[in-house]
């Protein structure tokens, strides 16, 4: 349930992060892989993405598609900065992405530049 401190933050967050797609419906522009019939689109449906390695310059949308990804799969999502985090929490995520797995749950862990 919404509070009143989420709608706060939601509203104080940046446009393009308040505008980002949530759904793969929502996402334009990247119909060959995501377009009726497109492997990706269809792992995506059926809930069996397998590992992914997204690339190309800042602002293309891979940290809106592995957000996406997660939204419409039953995996949690978890970013990791390799700038700004270390070896220690990056350990921990993977130790709980582990448990998680243990618990028949799934983990998008993004790792970005």
């Amino acid at each position: 349930m919404e509070d009143l401190f989420d709608r706060q933050a939601q509203s104080a967050a940046p446009l393009a992060e308040r505008m980002r797609p949530e759904r793969l419906a929502d996402v334009v522009g990247q119909e060959a892989i995501l377009g009726p019939g497109k492997l990706l689109a269809r792992l995506v449906r059926a809930d069996r993405l397998p590992s992914i390695v997204l690339y190309g310059p800042p602002g293309t949308g891979k940290t809106t598609l592995a957000r996406v990804l997660a939204n419409e799969t039953s995996a949690t999502f978890e970013a990791f900065s390799a700038v700004l985090g270390g070896v220690p929490e990056l350990r921990k995520l993977l130790a709980t992405a582990k448990d998680r797995r243990r618990r028949g749950g799934r983990t998008i862990l993004f790792v970005d530049e």
